[in-house]
């Protein structure tokens, strides 16, 4: 079913704006800097996009809901055009699991990178101030407070990102069959 080139592709450019907004989504959910220039970044390449969606969906409270609208309607359109490239049907129940569960995938896959760059940035550069090493802090940060509230830190020895991965990897091999 994967092995179609076109299949690929358009997982592919879907997947990255996917991305993209997944990432939107989670920078105004954790506060992140606004100013950042990755942050502007993001924003300028969904604004076209979530402002109309604004006019329309209001936010609820710190979630954007305009972006979590857009997030799952690149992912349904993804789910959409997959199974059209390879002549399948599916029912409307089976689009709207797909849909959820590829939306969600996608964020935890986010996390996993994310908590993954963390990790290397503080043994090799701990103190980095390039906006990519910032950004992945504040986006990492409510993750680490929220697990060393349950696991303190044994001697200095901060075992809340094994418990994260773990977590992260259970939840993906939960949703890795219902998602495109």
């Amino acid at each position: 079913m994967y092995s179609d080139p076109f299949v690929m592709l358009v997982k592919v450019v879907c997947n990255l704006y996917l991305f993209i907004v997944l990432l939107r989504l989670v920078l105004q959910l954790t506060r992140a800097d606004f100013y950042n220039p990755i942050s502007q970044g993001i924003v300028k390449a969904t604004s076209p996009i979530v402002l109309p969606l604004r006019k329309v969906i209001p936010a609820i409270g710190r979630l954007d809901t305009a972006s979590l609208v857009l997030a799952l309607g690149v992912q349904l359109l993804t789910v959409f055009l997959v199974v059209l490239i390879n002549g399948v049907g599916i029912s409307p129940v089976s689009y709207a699991i797909f849909t959820v569960a590829g939306t969600l995938y996608h964020l935890l896959d986010l996390y996993f990178w994310a908590m993954l760059i963390s990790v290397i940035l503080s043994w090799v550069a701990p103190t980095a101030s390039h906006p990519g090493a910032l950004l992945v802090g504040q986006i990492t940060a409510p993750l680490y407070r929220a697990c060393q509230r349950v696991i303190p830190t044994l001697g200095g020895l901060d075992l809340s990102p094994i418990f994260i991965f773990l977590a992260i990897s259970f939840l993906k091999q939960v949703l890795a069959p219902y998602s495109i």
